[in-house]
C-alpha cells in the first residue's frame, strides 16, 4: 500500500491515495515496478526508454511521459507521482472512451470506431478498422472494453480524442521503399499544416544520402547490366572501373541520381493525390490496398514520364569513360546533337512496365508482412525498427526480383548509341546469347545495396524529421 509519508518528494495531497481502491493501487504498483528497470524506486529517462521499448512503444514517448508525470521536475518519477499522473490520465481517457462509445454499452465496436475516425476527417475501410481493434482487443471479442482502451493508451502523449486516434493509427504504419514504391498517405490535418512537405524534404535528404553512400554498388550494377558476361564477375568489373578512372569514378552518375529526387518525389506526390481523388470519387472512403496500388502505379508512370530523360542521362554518365564528357550539360548537348531528342526516351516502355510489378509486389509483400505481425500482436506491441526495416528490405527485394529483367532491358536500351533495338528484340537477344540467367545480370550488387540503402534512409530520415518538426509516427 502507498502511504502519504512514504515519499518525501510527493507533491500531491495525501488523501488522494487513501481514496484509491486497493485493486487499482496494486495494478499501478505493478506497472511502476515494470518501468523501474534498475529497481531503485524511481523511474528515470533510461528506465522509461528501455521499458517502453520492451512494451513496443516508440522511445520518443519516454521523454513526453516523464515531462508530464514528473511534477517536482526532479528528473525522475516517484511512485506517488506516477500514481497521481496515471489516475488523472485515466480519468481523461475515460472521457475519450465515452466520446467514442456512442451507444453507452461500455464497449467500442467496429462501427463506433469507424465513426470516430470519420469525425477526425479520416475515412478507413473495414479491414483497417478490424486491424486497429485487434491491436487493442485482448480477449478476441472485436470489441474494446475501457480496461483494454486504458492499458493500450497508458503511454499516449495526449488525452485529446483526435490525438489519441492519430497515436492509435500511426503506431501501426510505416512504409519503407525505393523510388518505384507507392507514396505515403497523409491525413487532412497533415496536409493543411504543411507536414506533408516536411516529410517529403526529410525523405529527399535521406534519399540523397542513401544513394550517395551506395553509389559504387549502383554503378557496378549498371556496368554489369551493360557490359557483364558469364566470365566477368563483380571483382573483375570493380577492378576494371577503379583502374580506368580511380576510386572517385565509382560515383559517376550519382549527381544526376540525387538531382532527380526532388522533381520525381514532388511529381509522384501530386499525381498520387490526384489519382486517389479520381479513384475515390464521391465515396470519401480510404483506399484499399488494390486501389493504392493502382494510384501508386499511375503516379509512378506520370513522374517517370517527366523525369525519364534524367534516367537516361544518369545511365550514360555512369557508363562514360574518363574524359568522354566535360559534365552533365556537355553530355546532354552531345546526345541531343548526335542522336536526337528521342534518345532521351530509349528504354521508356520497359521502364514504365517495370513500375507495375515493382510497386504492386513491394506494397503487397510489405502489407502482408506487417499485417501478419499485427495479427499475432493484438495488444499494445508496436513493430520494432528492426522489424520495420526488415519488412521494407524484404518487400523491396521481392519487387526487384520480378521487375529486374525489365530494368536490365531498359538500361541496355538507354546505353545504346545509334542502334534502334526494340524491347522485344533486346529480350530475345539476351535470352539467345546469355540464356535466362542473362536477364538477371548485375542483380547481386543490387541486392547488396538494398539493406544498407533502407537502413541509411531510415536513420537520416529520422534525424531530418526531428529537425524539421515532423511527427508522422
Amino acid at each position: 500500500m502507498v502511504h502519504s509519508n512514504s515519499d518525501p518528494t510527493m507533491a500531491h495531497p495525501p488523501h488522494y491515495f487513501h481514496e484509491l481502491p486497493a485493486e487499482d493501487e496494486e495494478r499501478l504498483e505493478k506497472i511502476f515496478k515494470s518501468l523501474d528497470v534498475d529497481g531503485n524506486g524511481k523511474i528515470d529517462i533510461h528506465d522509461l526508454s528501455v521499458a517502453l521499448k520492451d512494451f513496443g512503444v516508440h522511445h520518443k514517448y519516454a521523454q513526453k511521459f516523464l515531462e508530464r508525470s514528473d511534477s517536482n521536475k526532479s528528473g525522475d518519477i516517484s511512485l506517488a507521482e506516477f500514481i497521481h499522473y496515471v489516475k488523472e490520465h485515466e480519468k481523461r481517457l475515460r472521457l475519450g472512451f465515452s466520446h467514442i462509445d456512442k451507444n453507452k454499452d461500455g464497449k467500442i465496436d467496429l462501427e463506433e470506431l469507424k465513426h470516430a475516425f470519420a469525425e477526425l476527417g479520416v475515412q478507413i475501410d473495414t479491414d483497417e478498422a478490424k486491424n486497429l481493434l485487434q491491436r487493442m482487443d485482448q480477449d478476441g471479442s472485436l470489441e474494446i472494453s475501457f480496461n483494454e482502451w486504458r492499458d493500450f493508451l497508458l503511454y499516449a502523449p495526449s488525452t485529446d480524442i483526435h490525438e489519441l486516434i492519430r497515436y492509435w493509427r500511426h503506431s501501426t504504419c510505416m512504409d519503407v521503399g525505393e523510388n518505384l514504391n507507392v507514396p505515403d498517405d497523409f491525413t487532412q490535418k497533415e496536409m493543411m499544416t504543411g507536414m506533408w512537405w516536411r516529410h517529403l524534404v526529410a525523405g529527399g535528404i535521406a534519399g540523397a544520402v542513401s544513394r550517395t553512400c551506395t553509389a559504387p554498388l549502383d554503378r557496378l550494377k549498371i556496368y554489369l547490366q551493360v557490359h557483364g558476361t558469364c566470365t566477368s564477375g563483380i571483382k573483375q568489373c570493380l577492378t576494371h572501373l577503379i583502374k580506368e578512372g580511380g576510386i572517385r569514378s565509382l560515383w559517376r552518375g550519382n549527381g544526376l541520381n540525387v538531382i532527380k529526387i526532388a522533381p520525381e518525389s514532388a511529381l509522384k506526390f501530386m499525381a498520387y493525390e490526384k489519382a486517389k481523388r479520381m479513384i475515390r470519387s464521391s465515396t470519401r472512403e480510404e483506399l484499399t490496398i488494390s486501389e493504392r496500388f493502382v494510384a501508386g502505379s499511375l503516379a509512378g508512370g506520370v513522374s517517370q514520364t517527366v523525369i525519364y530523360p534524367l534516367e537516361v542521362m544518369k545511365t550514360r554518365m555512369a557508363l562514360r569513360k574518363t574524359g568522354e564528357f566535360a559534365g552533365i550539360f556537355d553530355a546532354a548537348k552531345r546526345i541531343y546533337r548526335f542522336e536526337g531528342w528521342k534518345s532521351f526516351y530509349r528504354g521508356y516502355v520497359p521502364n514504365l512496365l517495370g513500375i507495375i510489378p515493382y510497386a504492386g509486389i513491394d506494397l503487397a509483400v510489405y502489407e502482408t508482412l506487417k499485417n501478419s505481425y499485427l495479427r499475432g500482436h493484438s495488444t499494445s506491441d508496436t513493430p520494432s525498427v528492426i522489424l520495420l526495416l526488415g519488412c521494407g528490405t524484404a518487400s523491396s527485394t521481392c519487387g526487384q526480383v520480378f521487375s529486374y529483367p525489365l530494368a536490365l532491358v531498359r538500361t541496355r536500351l538507354q546505353a545504346q548509341v545509334g542502334e534502334k533495338t526494340t524491347m522485344v528484340g533486346m529480350l530475345k537477344s539476351i535470352v539467345q546469347q546469355e540464356g535466362f540467367v542473362g536477364l538477371y545480370r548485375g542483380i547481386t550488387p543490387n541486392f547488396l545495396k538494398v539493406a544498407p540503402a533502407v537502413s541509411i534512409s531510415y536513420i537520416v530520415y529520422e534525424h531530418c524529421r526531428q529537425a524539421l518538426g515532423v511527427d508522422m509516427s
